[in-house]
């Protein structure tokens, strides 16, 4: 009776530490791909945009606190893309390197998980200072990571609500402390293109910032522009 006792206690204690090691295995594999996971789950998000929507989503309000703006972790990511819908109310491009993401009202943990947001209300394309922010990821092509990478000075930038295309050149590239909320406050007698974003240490800030150039209807937009807004996304601008 004691023998059979003793087998079943082993055998329990083998089916213990064989969920253990499963459970040890599983949280490991999460935590070495962690960031490639999150990554993926950021890059691959390119739902369809149509300008019905843009004009809808114009009238969202948005979280402006962008101190309380946390770092992007799997978890945020993850459930972003599970439950949130973005709410995008235009895009931003820089078609020389490849960045074309959706633009949202507001920094909200689950917007900036999936788009980019605009840091502070009633903000108007081509007119004062459009301030936007997006987060840097550890891949060089996802979320603004080719702004902090591959953005230089000369750039053009363009911005569209899908009705018009705003064309700005990249007047200034550089590194700002944290605290200098003040870049994205409107300059008298200039319309700018403010893209914020985190330095490699998080501690900082990468400012670039360009002036606009001319703006178009959409019909009318260059190529170039065009072909910037449909990199890996698809648009639809047929009127409602």
């Amino acid at each position: 009776m004691a023998q059979k006792k003793h087998r079943k206690g082993s055998s329990v204690w083998r089916w213990l530490r064989g969920i253990l090691f499963v459970l040890l295995v599983a949280v490991s594999l999460v935590l070495i791909f962690n960031g490639p996971i999150t990554n993926w789950l950021v890059k691959t998000y390119r739902p369809t945009i149509t300008r019905t929507d843009v004009k809808k989503n114009e009238k969202t309000k948005g979280n402006y606190d962008f101190r309380s703006v946390n770092s992007l972790d799997l978890k945020t990511a993850a459930q972003a893309r599970a439950n949130h819908k973005i709410r995008a109310i235009g895009l931003v491009a820089i078609p020389s390197i490849k960045l074309n993401l959706q633009i949202v009202n507001g920094v909200s943990d689950a917007d900036l998980a999936l788009a980019t947001g605009t840091l502070k209300p009633d903000q108007v394309m081509g007119q004062g200072n459009y301030a936007i922010a997006g987060h840097r990821m550890d891949q060089k092509d996802a979320m603004f990571s080719p702004l902090f990478w591959k953005s230089r000075v000369g750039q053009k930038i363009y911005l569209t609500d899908l009705t018009h295309v705003y064309e700005y050149k990249t007047t200034e590239r550089k590194f700002i402390k944290a605290t200098r909320v003040d870049v994205v406050n409107d300059v008298p007698g200039q319309k700018l293109v403010t893209l914020i974003t985190c330095d490699a240490t998080g501690a900082n800030r990468l400012m670039v910032r360009g002036s606009l150039v001319r703006s178009y209807a959409w019909k009318d937009a260059p190529e170039a522009a065009l072909k910037g807004f449909s990199y890996k996304q698809k648009v639809e601008t047929i009127a409602s």
